[in-house]
């Protein structure tokens, strides 16, 4: 499903001595389908931008239109629009309530009305997504899992909705190296498999340049670049003027080409691929 922004603006306490403004006329479009990733430093406007794309919060002036339907636009019914746009919020672990992991799925399911036997369906299928076995997990309470696990638990709850954007506010948050590359691949699978477009902010520049096709970076609340991760992670200079690094691989080349151990400036984002190019480029040189 497309997504388009328009001269987006949103002020916090307006007309107070507390205004404060998170968003400043923001537009832009994003195609059925795409892995978009948002970097910004904390404040940039971020997690403020996503909670208008499922209408959560109220636009002070612009647009906001998702698929074929304006949900800024008066009388927009929103609940349908939620029901569209999942939104997943930062340590959505903490939300869980049911007693078990299934009933916690089940949720949003039974709340649109399907009958047991797709809610069942929905439940087991969201289980499989996120990489935990119905059979092992369904009726153990999510409260005796990991901390990894309780964020797949939350995460299969909005994807057992199946909404036509799936929005993530740092999914991999607090998690150790090896939980947080689980979440990565499992936000893949379930772009590939439900075929959704999927919206996801993060602080790891790696995450962020291996899963996206588009890369937006935010700044005081506006949007200052979109692109891809070549073309977004090649603007070095600009991300750091504006507090961001780059993936650690990209800054690695970065380093080795300053120093003057590469003739070209070459972008990669994971070590394996660095060390690809360093390899190409001394070869090239013998």
């Amino acid at each position: 499903m497309s997504i388009e922004v328009n001269s987006l603006t949103h002020i916090y306490s307006s007309g107070t001595p507390y205004r404060s403004v998170a968003l400043s006329d923001v537009s832009f479009t994003l195609q059925d389908r795409e892995i978009v990733g948002i970097i910004g430093r904390t404040g940039s406007g971020k997690s403020t931008l996503l909670q208008h794309l499922n209408g959560l919060l109220k636009a002070t002036s612009g647009t906001v239109k998702v698929g074929d339907t304006e949900i800024t636009a008066p009388k927009t019914p929103l609940r349908e629009i939620r029901q569209r746009v999942g939104l997943v919020f930062q340590y959505p672990e903490y939300q869980l309530f049911e007693e078990t992991v299934a009933k916690d799925v089940a949720f949003g399911p039974m709340n649109l009305g399907l009958s047991k036997e797709e809610t069942d369906r929905r439940v087991r299928e969201a289980l499989a997504l996120v990489g935990l076995d119905y059979d092992e997990f369904a009726m153990r309470s999510p409260f005796e899992l990991s901390g990894g696990q309780k964020r797949r638990v939350a995460i299969a709850g909005v994807v057992a909705m199946k909404p036509q954007v799936l929005i993530l506010d740092e999914p991999t948050a607090g998690l150790d190296p090896k939980a947080r590359a689980d979440v990565i691949e499992m936000v893949r699978r379930i772009h590939e498999s439900e075929g959704n477009t999927t919206i996801f902010v993060s602080h790891n520049m790696m995450d962020i340049a291996v899963l996206s096709d588009t890369v937006m970076v935010m700044h005081d609340g506006k949007l200052v670049r979109k692109g891809t991760p070549k073309e977004v992670f090649s603007a070095a200079e600009e991300l750091e003027e504006m507090g961001l690094a780059l993936p650690p691989a990209t800054a690695f080349l970065q380093k080795l080409r300053k120093e003057g151990f590469l003739e070209e400036l070459s972008v990669a984002f994971t070590p394996e691929a660095a060390a690809g190019e360093v390899l190409r480029q001394l070869q090239r040189e013998k």
